[in-house]
């Protein structure tokens, strides 16, 4: 089943989201080699692809998960979680309607 996780970033949050990234993305890559991720990516602080100093005020994965609890514990081991980037993380089952 899909999961939306949906994640908040704390305030100031863009140096250990820097920091964190390698990690983040190394473990979206591995979702994405077992065709389990349908989108993942952060919300810009401002209205631009690139918002530089703003930085991001979240993000959302939508991702194939065995249950709400496995998406709960994968969300949970983030590395942005582990470096403080999140300030919370929703995990909702997801039905995807389009495309």
């Amino acid at each position: 089943m899909l999961y939306a996780i949906i994640a908040t970033d704390v305030a100031n949050s863009l140096e250990n989201r820097l920091a964190a990234r390698p990690a983040h993305l190394e473990r979206l890559q591995q979702l994405k080699a077992e065709g389990r991720v349908v989108l993942a990516g952060p919300h810009p602080a401002v209205d631009s692809n690139d918002p530089g100093a703003a930085g991001f005020t979240g993000s959302l994965i939508i991702a194939e998960f065995d249950s709400l609890s496995a998406a709960q514990a994968w969300a949970d081991a983030d590395p942005y979680v582990v470096a403080g980037v999140y300030a919370s993380v929703v995990v909702k089952p997801f039905k995807q309607v389009l495309p």
